[in-house]
């Protein structure tokens, strides 16, 4: 029912004739009639008499809820230090490998000791998971891996430092060749990053996905970043004659599980740069304690 305008009483005002318009579905969704005025180049929402008082304690529970929501939902992120090191230190170790295998540096036969074969895993050569993601069988294969594994390396290392990122994508990486591996004929090999590089794309998602303290998401957003992540497995781990989707499969799961409990690790250890040196200088151990259990028992 309309009411006539001297019955009618402004409820609320604005230069923005957006804004009142939204303010005055905001009525009429709860059963409020309302109509758009202006006066003195103020747009007003109006409502009958005696509807005021409730008009104005229904538009003012509107704002504060609409505040509530915009605090809770825009959480800021702290972005953590090491970001652009680890990406450097990975390029330069991934092209440095590839160069002394390219030419058998010292003599040793690096892509023959380094190379996982399933077998050997299995047999407990189990240093072969870690070696095989520093091989690439040429610049093309290399590159991509370089690509990929900076972007998604970089975004890793901005949530959870250098040090921890890396540490988790070379652990997760070296987890997927475990389970590729395992279930694999024995005679399966297999080289490359880009299981570590699907790694660190699982790691991201898992991220994602982590429940946040007071976050109203829905089960179905809070799932979105999986949905993601699945798709882009699919379109860029599955192109390729010689590509080895198990592996990246494996990769990108590892990723999830390890990344999970990565995310959980307390922001108090986090931010604390001893913390990511001490990780950063874990994931290099590793590298160079397979490479050198992996040439000694190739020597021998």
């Amino acid at each position: 029912m309309s009411h006539p305008a001297s019955n009618r009483s402004s409820v609320f005002g604005s230069r923005s004739r957006h804004e009142c318009t939204e303010m005055r579905l905001v009525l009429e969704s709860v059963g409020i009639s309302a109509v758009l005025a202006q006066h003195d180049g103020e747009w007003q929402v109006q409502v009958g008499q005696p509807h005021h008082d409730r008009a104005i304690a229904e538009l003012e529970a509107y704002r504060l809820e609409r505040s509530s929501d915009s605090f809770v939902a825009q959480p800021r992120q702290r972005v953590l230090p090491g970001a652009g090191w680890g990406v450097l230190v990975y390029v330069l170790t991934m092209i440095s490998i590839y160069l002394l295998a390219t030419v058998s540096a010292y003599g040793w036969p690096w892509e023959a000791v380094g190379r996982l074969r399933a077998g050997d895993v299995m047999s407990g050569q189990i240093w072969q998971t870690v070696t095989a993601l520093t091989l690439h069988a040429d610049t093309g294969h290399l590159a991509s891996n370089l690509m990929f594994g900076s972007l998604f390396g970089f975004l890793a290392g901005r949530i959870l430092g250098g040090g921890v990122a890396w540490l988790t994508i070379v652990l997760s990486g070296a987890l997927g060749n475990l389970i590729n591996a395992l279930m694999r004929h024995a005679d399966h090999t297999s080289i490359g990053a880009s299981t570590a590089v699907f790694a660190g794309l699982g790691l991201l998602v898992a991220h994602a996905i982590v429940p946040r303290p007071g976050s109203r998401q829905s089960t179905r957003e809070r799932y979105m970043p999986l949905m993601a992540g699945v798709l882009m497995l699919a379109y860029l781990g599955t192109e390729g004659e010689r590509t080895d989707v198990l592996a990246h499969v494996a990769g990108f799961f590892s990723g999830l599980m390890v990344g999970w409990l990565a995310c959980r690790i307390p922001e108090r250890w986090l931010i604390k740069s001893s913390f990511q040196w001490c990780t950063g200088i874990a994931t290099f151990f590793i590298l160079s304690g397979a490479w050198t259990i992996a040439i000694l028992m190739g020597r021998g």
